[in-house]
């Protein structure tokens, strides 16, 4: 059976042209970019193209651009670093929705330099209401950390709104775009999304077809930003750390080809993404789609199924071939239900079915009909087990009964 990938949300399909650009990158022969002789220049070339590749397909300068390396890394250097180098005060913002790199790093900032924090509410699509943003603004507030899109149900935010309010009341705003970027036009400019009022984004190579291992933080060039590693001061002081000169131009080759289509790319997806959202809605029985419904990420479809275990979906798509996952990749192995769609009202069990299917290109009608035959058949099955384990074992009367 041919197998097919659908799990683009943890990790895209290497693109043909960032794997040219790491193996020409690879051959052109050793070299630390910070080298002086010419091996070293040469490895400092590649980086530093690589950062104006990255950083015109992003609608930002080259000096606003810090490699690091990969989404988590970037997300930590945009919190810690921008709350504790911009001291306005102990506050910070954020929502359940975050990636757990976004989470734990204002964790730590509450636990170790006595930050508060505040978690705002979401709505059952997954949606931040910009009032409750702009209501829980304070004087004393540092750090908006919002994402522009979630991982588990793609549920896209109302950034700019939020960025606007913050903006006029001399809050930092940072958004982990590290799951939209690759799907949205996203611009660290006012071409974009989401524009000019938002202060870092971060994004990372893998989810544009680029390598493993390799991604930036974007931050206006008149912010302060403490490191968090310390060594020999690349990355503009930033980051130090030997750069990933082959990752780096593999990332650079992929996100100028990811953002050169992503508009037409774009609406395929919609278009494949809406189809197999109402073939699993209509036949599969207990399915109920979970974001929302239109503002969300192009190829991102997820759901959860009543009365069946979210793994033993998995296991079954596995088994005819098509890749998926139950929700952030980062979580992945974990027992608990996810905390964000426990945030969003979904009561624990049906949270333990959440399916994602996160598409990197279109899909054709037959792996459709696959995904509806197999998500059918797991829901039949496990109904008929339930219906024989009930008449298996008929209640008995009560010890109390008159």
């Amino acid at each position: 059976m041919v197998s097919r990938y659908l799990d683009a949300a943890a990790t895209a399909p290497l693109r043909p042209e960032a794997r040219a650009a790491m193996l020409d990158a690879l051959d052109a022969g050793p070299g630390n970019p910070s080298s002086v002789h010419a091996a070293g220049h040469r490895a400092r070339s590649t980086v530093e193209t690589s950062r104006e590749r990255v950083a015109a397909a992003l609608g930002a300068r080259p000096g606003e651009l810090v490699f690091t390396s990969g989404g988590t890394e970037a997300n930590n250097l945009a919190v810690i670093g921008l709350a504790l180098a911009n001291p306005r005060g102990r506050h910070l913002i954020t929502s359940p929705l975050e990636h757990p790199s976004v989470l734990e790093s204002c964790r730590l900032l509450a636990r170790v330099h006595g930050f508060e924090v505040t978690v705002l509410p979401v709505d059952g699509a997954g949606r931040i209401e910009p009032s409750d943003a702009a209501a829980a603004m304070r004087d004393d507030t540092t750090l908006a950390t919002i994402g522009l899109a979630n991982a588990e149900v793609g549920t896209v935010q109302p950034l700019p709104a939020i960025a606007l309010e913050a903006r006029r009341r001399g809050v930092l705003v940072h958004t982990d775009a590290v799951q939209a970027a690759a799907g949205l036009p996203v611009s660290f400019g006012s071409g974009g999304w989401p524009g000019e009022g938002v202060d870092a984004i971060s994004v990372a190579s893998h989810k544009f077809g680029g390598p493993q291992g390799a991604g930036a933080l974007l931050v206006r060039d008149h912010l302060p930003i403490e490191p968090l590693l310390h060594g020999g001061g690349q990355e503009r002081g930033a980051r130090s750390g030997t750069e990933n000169v082959a990752a780096i131009a593999g990332f650079a080759a992929a996100v100028v080809a990811a953002t050169a289509s992503v508009g037409g790319r774009a609406l395929e997806l919609v278009r494949s993404r809406d189809a197999l959202v109402r073939r699993v809605l209509d036949e599969v029985v207990g399915a109920r789609l979970t974001g929302d419904p239109v503002e969300r990420l192009p190829g991102h479809a997820s759901f959860v199924v009543a009365g069946v275990s979210g793994e033993s979906l998995l296991v079954a798509l596995d088994a005819a071939g098509l890749a998926v996952s139950s929700g952030s990749a980062c979580a992945a192995g974990r027992d608990e239900p996810s905390p964000a769609l426990l945030a969003m009202g979904i009561e624990p069990g049906l949270a333990r079915t959440a399916i994602r299917f996160t598409l990197p290109d279109p899909i054709p009608e037959a792996v459709v009909e696959r995904i509806v035959d197999v998500l059918g058949r797991e829901t039949r099955r496990r109904g008929a087990e339930r219906r024989s384990y009930s008449t298996s074992f008929p209640a008995t009367e009560s010890s109390d009964a008159a």
